[in-house]
């Protein structure tokens, strides 16, 4: 709060972070996916759950909370095994409980099945629907219990031909890891909508949402799983196989402007770099006349830094962002949907006084909180306020796993630019177009951008 101004996130939510080893019992493998947990703890904040095949049996712990609160070193000790598999969840439009938190782990006549998921499914209940009539109980409300069920049903004996015949079933954005008592498998949706990778230590190969949960426990990324691919993890090595029908690589632009860690490698491409090329390009479109540019911390500051070099306007900080992260950020409960995740962000007020301000932020949603970041600036002394946004404006809603609002609550989508410029009280307003976006992230690839254009890959 300053001033009697709230302000809260209004920001898209990352659905869930996935992370998996393979190596041998005595190796600590759980307390290395939970270091790498902890390193995708941006990617979902609600739950975390580690699950370890040890012995023909796997065994999990998964609780809500961030992952240092559900985790001790007793549990980490307790968790010891040969292959282990984790995961951090944020929940679209799922209840928020332990029942839905995950790994999910499955006990089915050929054996035991542990699967961490990231994405969301376009068919899932058409696929619920036709399996409730089968006989099939569910006991959450999230999509991986499809899958799940649908690879141990699929299983004649195969492991591998049920995950095959699976990935032709279903339809969306999926980044899964698939733990048995002896092979650990990562599949990516034929799409490649959500990312993951692959990583070795010491000949311990690993799978990830992000690269930089490799950095965190000294492992090297080798390469992205391909779209389409799934990728097998056993005592021989790896192996790679892909699934039947066309495949495509569109990966969601909004890991590069937002959701993935700056330090991410996605696509070969460093995510830091593009969103500073982002800033960059921003200020060829959209210059303007200012004496300092300030950022939106953290999604908004690398692009902040790029507009600042091209411009030759000096970069400073005029907000600070507390970091402390606690348990009402965590728990979305209706009301909080409502007006957003609380973020306390302070104005340097000698920053801003009397300053013409370039204000840079990575997107705006809803623009409730673009519209409080003005006030406060404002109500600092800052004499002129002008917001540039490192992406084009938001004007669809997300199918894949992202939790973005309604289309009538997405302010691009319904107000002109102008006209969004007149309710966040800015100066002046630039949106960094599609064009300009693609050239900083990296052309001669596609990707995901349905959220700005409405071409959905699916």
């Amino acid at each position: 709060m300053y001033n009697g101004v709230t302000v809260a996130s209004d920001k898209p939510k990352e659905e869930c972070g996935v992370f998996g080893v393979y190596g041998k019992e005595g190796e600590g493998l759980a307390r290395t996916t939970y270091y790498g947990l902890y390193a995708l703890q941006h990617r979902g904040q609600q739950s975390a759950g580690i699950a370890v095949a040890k012995e023909g049996n796997i065994m999990h712990h998964k609780q809500m909370g961030l992952v240092f609160e559900v985790f001790d070193d007793a549990l980490l000790e307790e968790l010891e095994g040969s292959i282990a598999c984790g995961h951090v969840r944020y929940s679209t439009m799922r209840d928020s409980n332990v029942i839905n938190a995950q790994p999910l782990v499955v006990k089915y006549r050929n054996g035991s099945l542990a699967l961490a998921h990231n994405g969301s499914l376009v068919n899932a209940e058409d696929l619920r629907r036709q399996l409730e009539q089968e006989g099939v109980i569910f006991q959450t409300s999230v999509d991986s219990e499809v899958i799940a069920n649908l690879v141990a049903r699929k299983d004649k004996g195969d492991i591998l031909e049920a995950v095959k015949d699976t990935m032709n079933c279903i339809r969306g954005a999926y980044a899964l890891i698939i733990m048995t008592s002896d092979r650990l498998i990562g599949v990516r949706d034929p799409n490649g909508i959500r990312p993951l990778s692959l990583g070795i230590k010491d000949g311990r190969y690993m799978l990830s949402s992000e690269s930089c949960a490799f950095d965190t426990v000294e492992a090297k990324l080798i390469r992205d799983v391909e779209p389409g691919e799934m990728v097998v993890i056993d005592k021989e090595g790896v192996h790679s196989f892909f699934c039947k029908g066309p495949k495509t690589n569109k990966l969601c632009v909004f890991e590069f402007i937002y959701f993935g860690r700056p330090d991410s490698v996605m696509g070969g491409r460093n995510i830091y770099m593009s969103r500073r090329r982002a800033g960059a390009n921003l200020f060829k479109e959209h210059p303007a006349e200012a004496d300092i540019v300030i950022s939106v911390p953290d999604s908004g500051t690398a692009a902040a830094i790029g507009y600042s070099e091209a411009s030759g306007i000096p970069f400073v900080e005029g907000l600070v962002k507390n970091r402390y992260v606690g348990r009402t950020f965590i728990e979305p409960k209706q009301r909080q949907r409502e007006i957003g995740v609380a973020l306390k962000l302070n104005v340097l007020e000698d920053m801003v006084k009397g300053k013409r301000v370039i204000m840079v932020d990575d997107s705006i949603v809803r623009g409730t909180t673009s519209r409080n970041l003005v006030r406060m600036l404002k109500g600092a002394g800052a004499v002129e306020v002008h917001f540039r946004v490192s992406s084009p404006p938001v004007q669809h809603s997300c199918n894949f796993g992202i939790d973005t609002p309604n289309r009538e609550n997405l302010v691009g989508a319904n107000l002109s630019d102008d006209e969004i410029r007149d309710r966040i009280e800015a100066d002046s307003l630039g949106y960094l177009s599609l064009e300009g976006l693609i050239e900083a992230v990296g052309e001669g690839r596609e990707y995901c951008h349905a959220c700005f254009s409405g071409s959905y890959p699916i």
